[in-house]
């Protein structure tokens, strides 16, 4: 067999759903992670989110990542959510 240096990628194909599915089980069951399903907030049409970029504090993203766990959202809108109640007047 010869040495392949690149995976074919133009031969490889997708995994099904059913295999996702009995890889998360067989994870679940040997390390007892858990893969759910986050939570997305509905957005007002009429409210307007700006991609941005920004550096934070380590503290900061773990604090807001387990809220979001908490929460069963994700950690973005924690951290939305503690800005917009900063800003009210």
């Amino acid at each position: 067999m010869p040495n392949q240096t690149e995976f074919p990628f133009a031969n490889a194909r997708r995994i099904s759903k059913s295999e996702v599915i009995a890889a998360e089980k067989a994870i679940t069951e040997q390390f007892g992670i858990n893969f759910t399903q986050r939570k997305t907030l509905i957005k007002n049409e009429i409210e307007n989110y700006q991609s941005i970029s920004i550096q934070l504090h380590p503290k900061i993203i773990s604090w807001a990542k387990a809220e979001a766990e908490k929460k069963g959202v994700e950690y973005q809108v924690i951290i939305n959510e503690v800005l917009l109640n900063a800003i009210a007047v």
